[in-house]
């Protein structure tokens, strides 16, 4: 064993453990995919034990290799270990009463979402207690093109890792008002861009309405999105503005606590 055991002997701070680590943490906090030459020359470490070890991390799950073969990403186990910790971090609480709270004043279920890939995956919620209601339990993955909280996600995204995003997904009718053009899509993607919020017009449960804004960490990159939803009959479409301030106010509190 021989040549790492030896290296890392000699540089303690370079060791395997700690080098998967480094690979880790660069590509979680890149805003796109990195291949193995820009990762070894982000943490200096040759480009062959680059290579040896994202290949590992691929073979287990952590990692994975986009699409086009250019460039490695979180895999599924990395996004589920990241899930994991969210909801047991020592935040919990706090993220919990500022969603009930912000539940209790809307009177709809909250949601808190993270991206993945072509899906966003709730993982924390607080649900109302109106016998009429959608579950979309903790755990659930919605498409990014067709929900408030997919839509608010792509439209802070910088442009090329946006559109290889879409050139990657279909768009699918999941009812009469899903958008099934990736012109018109853009188009509402540059709108909710520029307004700070993302709506859902019935477009991914039919009779179901959304709205959606970002939830930042302290570099200001989306850390999350924070949502509700509800029936269109108890909450009509055009009255889902009138309730930015709250979820502005919670959002802002949600990102507070990712600086403590």
């Amino acid at each position: 064993m021989t040549h790492d055991n030896e290296l890392d002997q000699r540089h303690p701070k370079g060791s395997t453990v700690t080098r998967v680590m480094d690979i880790l943490k660069a590509i979680a906090d890149a805003d796109r995919p990195l291949n193995p030459t820009e990762i070894a020359e982000q943490l200096n470490i040759p480009k062959a034990s680059v290579h040896r070890l994202c290949a590992t991390l691929e073979d287990h799950g952590y990692l994975k290799t986009r699409l086009n073969g250019r460039g490695v990403q979180a895999g599924p186990r990395l996004n589920q270990l990241a899930l994991g910790v969210l909801s047991a971090s020592p935040l919990q609480a706090q993220r919990r009463a500022i969603l009930t709270e912000l539940s209790e004043q809307i009177g709809e279920t909250c949601n808190i979402a993270v991206p993945d890939g072509f899906e966003m995956i709730y993982y924390d919620r607080a649900e109302t207690h109106w016998p009429v209601r959608v579950s979309l339990q903790i755990g659930s993955r919605v498409p990014v093109c067709s929900t408030a909280s997919g839509k608010m996600y792509l439209s802070v995204l910088p442009e090329v890792q946006r559109e290889r995003i879409l050139a990657n997904v279909r768009l699918k009718a999941y009812t009469p008002n899903t958008l099934l053009s990736f012109s018109e899509l853009r188009d509402e993607l540059a709108v909710i861009a520029q307004r700070g919020f993302s709506l859902d017009n019935e477009e991914f449960i039919e009779g179901v309405v959304a709205m959606a804004v970002p939830v930042l960490d302290l570099n200001g990159r989306l850390y999350a999105t924070l949502s509700f939803h509800a029936p269109s009959m108890r909450v009509p479409f055009s009255a889902l503005p009138g309730y930015l301030p709250q979820l502005q106010a919670a959002s802002r509190r949600l990102g507070e606590l990712l600086d403590e």
